[in-house]
């Protein structure tokens, strides 16, 4: 006996959205419907397990080869770095200690000391050996200890490669520029102010061999802009030298304010990242070492994490060299990633962005810039949904309130999709004990069967009759997907969330509730909605979906606050827009099933099956 099967309730409860009619096409014979219902149930609880041990249970990726960390001494042994090295060998990050006699200096200075430069969005404290960076603390932004976020890892030691130093060729003179102490023009008492106008801070060295080095460094005062430009001469020839940013970006904490990641994989550790032709390219850290070290004609090129960027804009035919470095933060190792850029010939006034990955202010930098955001596949609607929340900030002034008001308005525009949703399922519930009816007098008709197909022309008939499309449940809440995959993409991915506060006991919506509130109350809503599904589909099914609330629960409480309010705020608007358009179309009329017709199937006909034979 072949088991029987009912039309059911397919598409559910997913993000929020309200309990839909069984998908299915007119086109298809309803017997194969059920089939088609459960196998997309399946995918959906499938994707559903593995995104939870993607969340919560997966392993965390391998630590880089210890080979790379920079723990190693600065007094091991280097070997001289050649310009098209393989990107797999292991480099020490540390500069190699000087491998001659100490050279007379013929211009420079005699003491280290330290020059801080002032902007109206960044502090930078330059240190005069080496003409390299130590700080860049961005004014903003805040870590844990509510200091500014510091996009240098406090780790570096300052003998080794921080941002801005520069690597030649050669090992000795590479020691020896990095080690150098430059005489420093630009400065007034150690300090350089650019809050008002842009400034320039100049960094010269000679030595009595004829090594000669000259940085130049030039600040807007209102974005995150410097342009570098380097000069590098031994004796007469003149040499091209990488521009070292070093290891980075900050101490990991910098992603997210509070400093502690959230659980999974909602935070962006740091990351290769350059765009090459019409598209960016990300290398994960732990992809590294197997990818070489690309050099081609580059929109934009550096390292970045979730929220932040260090990247040469527009720097034209270049060549960049990454690999992994690990570091001491918190008393643990972590890795971190190795960044240097060698433009073709000295650099020149060659542009660096050091800051957030707000839109806005990569947009005004570079128009592909803003490809850095990994917004994903629904970029082209998350920018939209952007603008509105930033509008609506600009009002409100608080972004959870703005997240709930733009979580309205966008229910707004869906009322009428849902309202056919809704109304389409009650059609759906209208003529189910007449479909039942029509399956109860197949049932014992096996499906291969050419009587079957008798069943399957009835239930499209009635279909027609009533003006019933399967379909048309399922076709709406589609059409919705993209905004609610767009609105995910959003908060978790803008920084404009990063450290906002909401009030009462979430203070950061790009972090998970506190006390677990809202992901508890969005998981109750869910399942109220599922609670307000007609009960005339599959049991087995219906069973199935009742689970849905809970994995969400789940998945959300280690989630970003501001997308548990998101949802909440949708399923308590979609369950009023539930209760509203049952009291608008009225309770479904009683149905009563027609009485079984009596047919009498041939006898003649090699399809005549034990069914059939019995009928007969």
């Amino acid at each position: 006996m072949e088991r029987r099967t009912e039309p059911g309730w397919v598409c559910g409860v997913s993000f929020g959205v309200v309990p839909l009619a069984g998908m299915a096409s007119t086109r298809f014979p309803a017997a194969d419907l059920q089939m088609e219902r459960r196998l997309l149930i399946a995918i959906f609880l499938c994707f559903i397990v593995l995104y939870t041990y993607n969340t919560f249970l997966a392993p965390p990726p391998p630590k880089p080869p210890a080979s790379s960390s920079t723990k190693t001494p600065a007094t091991a042994a280097t070997p001289a770095p050649q310009a098209q090295a393989s990107p797999s060998a292991a480099q020490p990050v540390a500069p190699p200690e000087p491998a001659g006699p100490a050279v007379a200096t013929v211009v420079g200075e005699t003491t280290e000391r330290q020059l801080v430069v002032q902007t109206q969005t960044v502090e930078v404290v330059f240190t005069n050996r080496g003409a390299r960076v130590l700080h860049w603390r961005l004014k903003d932004y805040r870590d844990d200890n509510g200091e500014p976020v510091d996009l240098v890892p406090s780790s570096v030691a300052t003998d080794q490669q921080t941002p801005f130093a520069l690597r030649l060729d050669d090992a000795m003179l590479t020691s020896r520029v990095n080690g150098a102490l430059f005489r420093v023009t630009g400065d007034a008492g150690g300090r350089v102010d650019a809050r008002t106008k842009a400034a320039d801070l100049a960094f010269e060295y000679q030595d009595a061999s004829g090594l000669q080095t000259r940085k130049d460094f030039r600040f807007d005062p209102a974005n995150y802009i410097v342009i570098v430009s380097a000069s590098v001469k031994n004796g007469a020839q003149p040499l091209n030298p990488t521009i070292v940013w070093g290891p980075g970006l900050g101490d990991l904490g910098a992603v997210a304010a509070g400093g502690s990641m959230f659980t999974g994989n909602a935070i962006q550790p740091p990351e290769a990242i350059f765009q090459r032709g019409a598209k960016e390219e990300r290398v994960a850290l732990a992809n590294l070492a197997s990818q070489p070290n690309p050099e081609a004609q580059f929109r934009f090129a550096g390292i970045d994490d979730h929220y932040f960027i260090a990247t040469a804009v527009n720097p034209g035919q270049a060549r960049l060299e990454y690999r992994s470095a690990d570091l001491q933060v918190g008393g643990a190792p972590r890795p971190f990633v190795w960044y240097g850029i060698r433009v073709a010939g000295q650099p020149r006034n060659v542009r660096f962005y050091v800051g957030p990955k707000k839109f806005d202010t990569l947009q005004s930098v570079d128009a592909q810039l803003v490809r850095a955001i990994n917004f994903g596949i629904f970029s082209w609607l998350v920018i939209p949904l952007l603008s509105a929340l930033k509008w609506l900030h600009a009002y409100i002034g608080n972004y959870g309130a703005s997240i709930i008001a733009l979580t309205v308005l966008i229910n707004v525009v869906m009322f009428p999709l849902r309202h056919k949703t809704v109304v389409s399922m009650r059609k759906m519930q209208e003529v189910q004990p007449l479909v039942k009816a029509i399956q109860d007098r197949y049932a014992d008709l096996k499906m291969t069967d050419p009587a079957k197909q008798k069943m399957n022309t009835e239930v499209m008939n009635l279909y027609r009759e009533k003006g019933v499309n399967p379909a048309a449940g399922c076709i709406p809440m589609l059409l919705t997907m993209p905004v609610l995959w767009a609105f995910y993409s959003l908060l978790s991915q803008s920084i404009e969330l990063r450290g906002a506060d909401f009030g009462l006991w979430i203070h950061d919506l790009s972090q998970h509730d506190p006390y677990y509130i809202t992901p508890i109350l969005m998981g109750a809503t869910m399942l109220w909605q599922q609670w307000m599904t007609p009960s005339t589909g599959d049991p087995t099914q219906r069973q199935m979906m009742l689970v849905m609330p809970f994995v969400f629960t789940g998945m959300f409480l280690r989630l970003p606050s501001g997308l548990a309010i998101y949802y909440l705020v949708s399923n308590v608007f979609q369950i009023g827009q539930q209760y509203f358009t049952n009291w608008l179309i009225g309770p479904p009329p009683a149905q009563a099933p027609r009485p079984p017709a009596e047919r009498r199937l041939k006898s003649a006909g090699t399809g005549r099956t034990a069914g059939a034979e019995k009928r007969s």
